[in-house]
């Protein structure tokens, strides 16, 4: 699931009206991203909407996602930072089999089932923006940049429905939303909440074309090597 985003405006990377590219981008290796764990913890914290008392568990429970996901083969980070960190992405390949679109509602689109069985399907599970940079396209720039680094045809995340904002950014941004998914609140909680109902989304990275005019289609450009 992604975290919190600041609304931003929409339009082109390089919006006539964005400041001068202050804020940089770096790619982490999973040891790098162990290591500054408890950074990106503190970078989730102030970016979060989280009320008053709240800020631990949302803190351990960020910690928890991003250790999980750190285990996953091909997981890739992107940080974000000037004089300190801006911001961060992460996320990893889909598995062929499927496993992650779990809880779907209804028979998931041909087109992303057959997408994904290719193994050319990147999951974004986080995007963390700070609520105080200039670069009012950070996080169009982070999700453009962890798909394009891994040559995926599809990019997909899953967004908490109750979050507005966030739907609102993610379709201003390009991204279909192709329906619902429920999933199981923190199973670490002594009385767990009901299930999470989340807004699966994709971003199609193929041509779009008489025969696909949703961009959902292989693109040998944008392939993952298998």
């Amino acid at each position: 699931m992604t975290a919190p985003l600041r609304r931003e405006r929409p339009g082109g990377e390089e919006s006539a009206s964005t400041p001068a590219r202050a804020v940089c981008l770096r790619r982490l290796n999973r040891w790098q991203a162990e290591t500054l764990r408890e950074d990106l913890a503190g970078l989730y914290v102030e970016s979060s909407r989280a009320q008053a008392g709240q800020g631990y568990r949302g803190r351990e429970t960020f910690l928890r996602r991003l250790t999980g996901d750190i285990r996953r083969a091909g997981f890739a980070l992107l940080i974000a930072e000037d004089s300190a960190f801006a911001g961060c992405a992460y996320g990893f390949p889909v598995p062929r089999e499927g496993t992650w679109w779990r809880g779907f509602d209804g028979p998931l689109p041909q087109r992303v089932e057959q997408l994904t069985a290719s193994g050319h399907v990147f999951a974004i599970t986080e995007i963390v923006v700070h609520p105080h940079t200039d670069d009012q396209d950070l996080a169009r720039r982070l999700q453009q940049r962890l798909l394009a680094d891994h040559h995926a045809s599809l990019g997909a995340t899953l967004v908490d429905q109750a979050d507005v904002p966030a739907c609102d950014a993610f379709l201003s941004w390009g991204w279909q939303d192709i329906g619902a998914v429920r999933r199981p609140s923190d199973p670490t909680l002594l009385r767990p909440r009901a299930p999470v109902l989340l807004r699966a989304m994709v971003l199609p990275l193929g041509p779009r074309t008489a025969a696909h005019p949703d961009g959902l289609a292989h693109e040998n450009r944008t392939q993952r090597p298998d």
